[in-house]
């Protein structure tokens, strides 16, 4: 299985939030939490993981407009 690694811009122009709201939602569980790279210092998300968060967004909202 090959997963892909997303950084923080691409993140935030996917889920079309700004990086504040991104840390708050991670704070409260509500949205994915990154990988860290010790190595060079910075936080990829799996592609997966942020495509399923924004799929049950989708969802919730279906389910409430119905």
């Amino acid at each position: 299985m090959s997963e892909t690694l997303l950084p923080r811009r691409e993140v935030e122009r996917r889920v079309g939030l700004g990086r504040s709201a991104i840390y708050a939602r991670m704070a409260r569980g509500t949205f994915p939490k990154p990988v860290h790279d010790t190595e060079t210092e910075t936080v990829w998300w799996v592609e997966s993981e942020i495509n399923a968060w924004v799929q049950a967004r989708i969802d919730a909202s279906r389910k409430r407009a119905a």
